[in-house]
């Protein structure tokens, strides 16, 4: 179980809502890609000072593999919120790439199953993934065990916890 404070719906609407405004005002700016990160946290807790360092460490690895990439980034914005940390870049280079290395980053990584990397092209379309992400506790897809809620959030919460605790070690 995440221990932190708990978010209702409306604060979770809401900071999506002001997301999408970022977002769109990123878009109007620079016309350019974008890329949006946080993480993937069920249940009424999104962030604790565990989540938080996971959070940083991963945007310091997202940019390092943007530098790779040779990858421009040409704003960002990173916001800490009881509905969840959020980072947010305008960047100038190929699209298809930058999915391609944020989806290994998420596949490669102990943690990335926690990540929610979006990459939403110059028009503001965002670029799927070529393989459905996997469960965190079963190999099925997870939009699938989602929908039909197969796993509890305490069960789902715990597993993070214990994710983060040896993360942490």
């Amino acid at each position: 179980m995440l221990n932190g404070t708990p978010i209702g719906l409306p604060a979770m609407l809401t900071a999506r809502e002001q997301r999408a405004a970022r977002q769109l005002a990123l878009r109007q700016k620079y016309h350019r890609p974008q890329l949006s990160f946080g993480l993937n946290i069920p249940g009424p807790v999104k962030t604790t000072p565990a989540l938080r360092q996971l959070f940083d460490q991963t945007c310091l690895c997202i940019r390092d593999r943007l530098r790779e990439l040779n990858v421009d980034i040409l704003d960002s914005q990173t916001l800490y919120a009881p509905t969840g940390n959020e980072y947010l870049l305008a960047f100038d280079g190929d699209e298809t790439a930058v999915k391609t290395a944020m989806t290994q980053l998420e596949e490669q990584t102990p943690l990335g199953r926690l990540f929610d990397i979006d990459i939403l092209t110059a028009a503001g379309e965002k670029l799927s993934r070529s393989e459905p992400r996997r469960c965190l506790l079963c190999e099925r897809q997870a939009q699938d065990c989602a929908r039909s809620r197969r796993h509890s959030v305490d069960e789902l919460t715990t597993y993070i916890g214990l994710l983060l605790a040896e993360y942490m070690a």
